[in-house]
């Protein structure tokens, strides 16, 4: 058989559409690694929006306990609930809830326990907002890039709080 232009197209076409072919099925194979990363992602996503919630509790045990304090931890507040809010997995609902401080939210069992003067208050706050941005900040070496850089963002944002809360007046 002679080695036409034509036969040697069609030879180099079959194999090329071969070659895509077998690209296509071995990136079909499901990678444990790549699983194994994922569930560890979605372990520090869901950790990061507890962690939210938790100190969302905080700012709100802390408005019910000292509601002169309102201007200044409102805004704080806004914040870890959009934090919250970024974190969860379930944003409109997380949205809803997150957004304003539920009446009675703060009082019961499992309300935290805010110190009875104002500049305890703040500086207790202001602890809990410190602790949670080094959490986060030790937790990005185990994210994947897009959750690294959302918790480096809440993190650098914890320690402008905590920065905030610890400033007297």
């Amino acid at each position: 058989m002679a080695l036409t232009r034509r036969t040697t197209l069609l030879a180099g076409t079959a194999l090329g559409g071969a070659a895509l072919l077998a690209g296509c099925a071995d990136g079909a194979r499901p990678d444990p690694m790549s699983a194994e990363r994922s569930a560890a992602a979605e372990r520090v996503r869901k950790q990061a929006a507890r962690d939210s919630t938790a100190l969302l509790a905080r700012y709100d045990a802390t408005l019910a306990a000292h509601p002169r304090l309102a201007a200044r931890l409102r805004p704080l507040r806004a914040e870890v609930a959009r934090h919250a809010e970024a974190f969860s997995s379930d944003a409109p609902s997380a949205a809803a809830s997150a957004s304003a401080p539920a009446a009675g939210s703060a009082h019961g069992a499992d309300a935290p326990r805010v110190p009875d003067d104002e500049p305890g208050a703040r500086s207790a706050l202001a602890k809990a907002e410190r602790s949670l941005a080094d959490a986060r900040a030790a937790a990005l070496v185990s994210a994947p890039p897009e959750l690294a850089r959302l918790l480096a963002s809440v993190a650098a944002a914890g320690a402008a709080h905590a920065y905030l809360l610890a400033q007297a007046g």
